[in-house]
């Protein structure tokens, strides 16, 4: 097998990775409606929260973050840089978030004129974006598989729409998911996919979204110092982690070639302490 990483995480010092691509036309949108600004969600250590900042503040838009959990004393690295970058930072209960459907009616009726963000950028906007990812693979039509990490799943159902048909998405979930059936990974890719060339590996999650092992740090550790290229633990350290366990049990033929997206997500290893990772 042959692996060949797309190396999204260079693209821009903040708005790295997948996260321009799936911000996009919700930026586009939000300026051609002479929306009062945006409105988004995510946690302590969201790479999404900390992206929009930035690439709101670059259009001029205001920009509201929704936050996960009470207030801390001292806000996390990320949430700092995204309040310096100009974002309102709002902090909602737990239990207040995880009614994604009522919270959205909540912040839009709080925040009228507001263009939302689902969190994550997961909408079909976010799709359409991620969809332009490989426009920046030449070769495209050369590689058998392309593997990609799984949150929300839109940057995985743009790749999805976006590949040819001899090839298979493999996208590897960072949710610790009991049903690997009907959850909400499958069903949106359901919904924003006219194809069904891909696969979720489900078995590499660590033990759940943004949980790490001894195993996942050190085997990231020993990728960079092989290889210099730094990934974080919710994401991309998890696929590529995965990937080396399938090549190793030679899932892949030997003529295989592998197009890997590395979808960014690396300041949320400032949650680590310092030095674990060596990068």
């Amino acid at each position: 097998m042959n692996a060949f990483i797309l190396r999204l995480d260079l693209i821009h010092p903040v708005i790295a990775g997948n996260k321009w691509f799936k911000l996009k036309y919700h930026l586009k949108a939000a300026l051609e409606a002479n929306s009062r600004g945006l409105l988004t969600f995510g946690g302590a250590w969201s790479n999404h929260l900390v992206a929009t900042a930035a690439a709101a503040a670059s259009a001029g838009l205001p920009v509201i973050g929704v936050v996960r959990g009470e207030r801390p004393a001292t806000l996390s690295p990320t949430l700092q840089d995204a309040e310096n970058a100009g974002m309102e930072l709002f902090f909602v209960s737990r239990a207040e978030y995880a009614g994604e459907d009522q919270l959205h009616q909540a912040m839009l009726e709080r925040f009228p004129g507001f263009h939302l963000i689902p969190q994550g950028g997961q909408s079909s906007l976010g799709v359409r974006g991620a969809a332009e990812i490989l426009q920046l693979v030449p070769d495209l039509a050369n590689y058998s598989y392309i593997a990609c990490a799984a949150g929300t799943g839109t940057m995985m159902a743009g790749l999805v729409e976006a590949s040819i048909p001899h090839q298979q998405v493999l996208g590897f979930s960072s949710l610790k998911l009991g049903d690997t059936v009907n959850n909400s990974l499958t069903t949106f890719l359901d919904q924003q996919t006219s194809v069904k060339n891909y696969q979720f590996i489900w078995q590499y999650h660590f033990g759940g979204y943004g949980r790490k092992t001894t195993s996942l740090t050190d085997f990231m550790r020993e990728l960079y110092q092989r290889t210099g290229i730094p990934t974080d633990i919710v994401y991309t350290g998890k696929m590529i982690y995965g990937l080396n366990k399938m090549a190793e049990e030679d899932l892949f033929s030997p003529q295989t070639r592998l197009l890997v997206i590395h979808s960014g997500g690396l300041q949320g290893n400032r949650s680590l302490p310092e030095g674990l990772l060596g990068y």
